[in-house]
């Protein structure tokens, strides 16, 4: 089994992208909307942000969440014991930006924002009878007018030998929001467990666009649509040297949206944040 690429311009992009979310927890879009040319200026003053000092002047606040996360104080997967080798950049539209890297990224978050609202009305669509009862609004409405969605400039820094045993780049976890938006990475190395449990390459092609699925919406769908466990690892033969700048955009409901009988979405974020060792 492999993930195939859905060119987002053909007739029938919508049915088979919910098939294969409904399959993989992932797609993987091309000929999208959003500019090749937008995300490679990104990926490049992102780079030069993370090699630079000033990246200590933005240090995260722990009680907003948004800024420069160090390497340190890095995530630990749900179920591991091992940081992941990453540092990273929150970025929100009423959060602290670097003024020189505010109109591309910002620029970029709108447009991420907009193409993830017309994928939601796509698997709202294409979601059986029963599975639509279940949303307690429309899936694009969850999402207006929220101030949690999550913008995440990556940084994985160039691997030196003496990492702790166990670390990878990224150990094998699920997203916690509806769904998860992603720039095919400047290197290779993104994989989804599949339902035999083998691992599956997912296309790096750059200018593709990754989704997948978050807890959010597989609580929402009564665990229709799957949140997959994917993980980042350095392929054979890559170049340990090289750094790796990735950028997901994390798709929150309002918090007041009902997820479920037993969670809003509020509810569901705090639970998880103190799983992750967050707060």
């Amino acid at each position: 089994m492999k993930l195939e690429t859905i060119d987002y311009r053909s007739p029938d992009a919508a049915a088979q992208f919910v098939q294969s979310l409904r399959d993989t927890g992932f797609g993987v879009l091309s000929n999208h909307p959003i500019q090749q040319s937008l995300v490679e200026a990104i990926y490049k003053d992102w780079y030069e942000f993370f090699q630079s000092g000033a990246k200590e002047e933005f240090r995260f606040n722990p009680e907003t969440q948004d800024g420069f996360f160090p390497a340190d104080v890095s995530e630990t997967a749900k179920g591991h014991s091992v940081k992941d080798i990453k540092e990273y950049y929150h970025v929100y539209p009423w959060g602290r930006i670097p003024e020189s890297l505010r109109a591309n990224i910002l620029a970029y978050y709108d447009h991420a924002n907009q193409l993830a609202a017309e994928l939601l009305s796509w698997v709202e669509a294409h979601s059986p009878d029963e599975v639509k009862a279940l949303f307690t609004e429309p899936l694009p409405n969850m999402i207006d007018g929220s101030h949690k969605t999550l913008l995440r400039v990556l940084h994985y820094p160039p691997m030196k030998g003496d990492e702790e045993p166990g670390a990878i780049r990224a150990a094998a976890h699920e997203d916690i929001n509806l769904l998860t938006v992603l720039p095919a990475a400047n290197e290779p190395g993104l994989q989804v467990k599949a339902k035999d449990g083998t691992w599956l390459d997912v296309p790096s092609d750059f200018g593709n666009i990754i989704i997948n699925i978050g807890d959010m919406l597989q609580e929402a769908s009564g665990g229709y649509f799957p949140s997959t466990s994917h993980r980042v690892i350095n392929p054979e033969g890559m170049d340990k040297t090289k750094s790796r700048i990735s950028l997901p955009l994390f798709l929150h409901p309002r918090p007041d949206v009902v997820l479920s009988e037993r969670y809003t979405a509020d509810s569901y974020l705090m639970e998880r944040l103190r799983e992750l060792g967050v707060i």
